[in-house]
């Protein structure tokens, strides 16, 4: 079931702040200040990816990228760098486990430790009536999606356990199924269940874990698909980024287990 905002502290062993002491994240600049990020999915312009890696660096952490294609990669790495940020760009398939592996250590051999991880890869790829799937289709999406996911999380899980702290922030949808997408649908569904495991399993190592469910949002892929001529209910990249950077720091500390709808004015 998807939830707006539930604050939950069961089964925390971690002491909640005075509320009354926080300030907004957009107020906190270096609030993610010697942290380490890996984000995955950092490949296009105009996509929510570079706008979620730009912001993480923006309020302090450092960064491992990481998208399929060499060339992307590169290219959102010297924007951030351009910026004033720390990143490295990892050219990887997260589906195959050795590249997983190389993008882990790559990673702390870089910056010695993982703090948060951001599970942006995948997307809608296939849109088709369910009886036309074939199983590579089927396997196809739900790998990039929900495999990808996995494979990153159980990888960089063992890193956060031993420094007894860590967020990771998976990606799911907002919103019922809807007809034509049915691995997709699957994939996300999917996610939830991945988010609540690991946040389960993660809760004694101090190890957060929730996912941000995006509606219909402005990306320059969804804007060139469907030329919309009013984006005003449409959520925007920004408003996502402001979302995981809030889930990847300690002012969400509490919040663990949970889907975060963030929706615009889509609702």
């Amino acid at each position: 079931m998807m939830l707006t905002v539930i604050i939950c502290t069961c089964g925390s062993r971690h002491p909640r702040k005075d509320q009354s002491s926080k300030q907004r994240v957009s107020e906190m600049p270096g609030i993610l200040e010697g942290k380490v990020a890996v984000v995955t999915g950092v490949s296009h312009a105009g996509q929510v990816g570079q706008a979620v890696a730009r912001d993480l660096a923006a309020k302090g952490a450092a960064l491992t990228i990481c998208a399929r294609t060499q060339a992307n990669v590169e290219a959102r790495a010297a924007e951030l760098k351009q910026g004033g940020a720390r990143v490295l760009p990892v050219a990887a398939s997260l589906t195959e486990e050795p590249q997983v592996a190389r993008l882990i250590d790559a990673t702390l051999a870089a910056y010695s430790r993982i703090d948060i991880l951001v599970n942006l890869a995948g997307g809608l790829k296939l849109y088709k009536p369910a009886v036309e799937f074939s199983l590579e289709d089927w396997n196809r999406e739900l790998n990039n999606n929900l495999l990808s996911a996995f494979l990153v999380s159980r990888a960089a899980f063992p890193h956060m356990a031993k420094a007894g702290s860590g967020s990771i922030v998976n990606f799911a949808r907002a919103g019922l199924p809807q007809a034509n997408m049915v691995a997709y649908n699957c994939a996300k569904a999917g996610v939830e269940a991945l988010t609540r495991t690991f946040a389960l399993e993660g809760r004694d190592a101090g190890i957060r874990v929730n996912a941000v469910a995006p509606g219909l949002v402005d990306t320059e892929s969804n804007i060139a698909a469907m030329k919309p001529k009013d984006m005003k209910r449409w959520a925007k990249r920004d408003d996502i980024a402001e979302a995981v950077v809030f889930l990847a720091s300690p002012a969400s500390e509490g919040i663990t287990g949970q889907v975060i709808a963030v929706t615009g004015w889509g609702i």
